[in-house]
């Protein structure tokens, strides 16, 4: 599901810390990068960049004969079986690791399984050897925001700050990669984007492809990046220019239309909270800014991720 939207406010949320000099801030190239998620959505875009950068990625999955494990294995990853309920799996899978691709999901599970498994994954790292962590997060997940899925990321963002190891945070914004899976696709076929906000507020979002750009770019500079906390989203939107976007790459005559955070409710109250959020008081993070920070990274923006996409509609 969409992991985040919003209101423009004012600046990104970005916390930087002092955290001590290490030697492990330095990570030899020659280091895998064990990368969490690698056959998903995040994970995989951040091993394929990694492997175009030329790092060693390490992907970790609990099924290693899968097709996309098996297409990563054809890039160059070395794919091993991790399982986050496996304490002894998870050792093996980071020992000798450099650095860490860390992320976390209730969906599929549920909110306490999501905290229980993601700092068992950070204690294996902290066990281990692992010379940097780069935890994937929600843009204001840092800010208590009372929904649920963004509160269990704050959990576990707490727990790596209290570890002895340098760590990264991201919180991406919404995922553009959510509006061409199944559930969107549905609405799609018969002309209608649903989205939970009105159609004319804009959204912040991101692509899978530039939160895995990101990451590579953390990971190789590691040092310049320990003990900071960064919201990354490629720009704003409203829903009425996402259907814009997905009618011009489709050749789909496409509207957007607002669903009622009451019907949101009948499915998950989570949610709902989350778009309730969005509306009122709203996300913080200026994109100009962050992307003046950032001059090395590709913002893939809504028109060339749509373009990209094999809609079937």
């Amino acid at each position: 599901m969409t992991q985040i939207t919003g209101l423009p406010a004012s600046a990104p949320s970005e916390l930087s810390t002092d955290f001590p000099a290490d030697s492990r801030a330095d990570l030899p190239v020659d280091l895998p990068v064990a990368v969490t998620g690698a056959t998903g959505a995040q994970g995989g875009a951040t091993a394929r960049a990694l492997l175009r950068a030329g790092r060693r990625v390490r992907a970790l999955t609990r099924d290693t004969t899968s097709p996309a494990a098996t297409e990563l294995a054809a890039l160059g990853a070395e794919v091993v079986r991790a399982d986050f309920d496996d304490r002894a799996s998870l050792t093996a899978a980071l020992d000798g690791a450099g650095a860490l691709f860390a992320m976390s999901t209730p969906f599929g599970t549920d909110l306490d399984t999501e905290v229980r498994q993601g700092t068992a994954l950070l204690d294996a790292a902290a066990t281990t050897g692992v010379r940097h962590v780069l935890f994937t997060s929600a843009t204001n997940a840092d800010r208590s925001t009372g929904i649920p899925h963004f509160d269990t990321k704050q959990r576990i963002e707490q727990h790596l700050a209290g570890l002895d190891l340098p760590w990264t945070v991201i919180g991406p914004a919404a995922f553009l990669d959510n509006y061409a899976n199944d559930w969107t696709l549905e609405s799609l076929r018969e002309g209608v984007f649903h989205l939970p906000m009105p159609p004319g507020v804009p959204i912040a979002v991101i692509s899978a492809e530039t939160i895995g750009a990101f990451a590579a770019h953390v990971l190789a500079h590691p040092a310049a990046y320990s003990g900071r906390r960064i919201d990354i989203a490629s720009q704003w939107c409203t829903g009425e220019q996402i259907a814009a976007a997905i009618t011009a790459a489709s050749g789909r005559p496409i509207r957007c239309e607002e669903v009622p955070l009451a019907v949101v409710e009948t499915y998950s109250e989570d949610l709902a909270a989350m778009f309730r959020y969005f509306q009122e008081p709203g996300l913080d993070i200026d994109t100009d800014a962050l992307h003046a920070a950032h001059p090395d990274i590709e913002w893939q923006s809504l028109e060339s991720w749509a373009a990209g996409q094999a809609w079937d509609l």
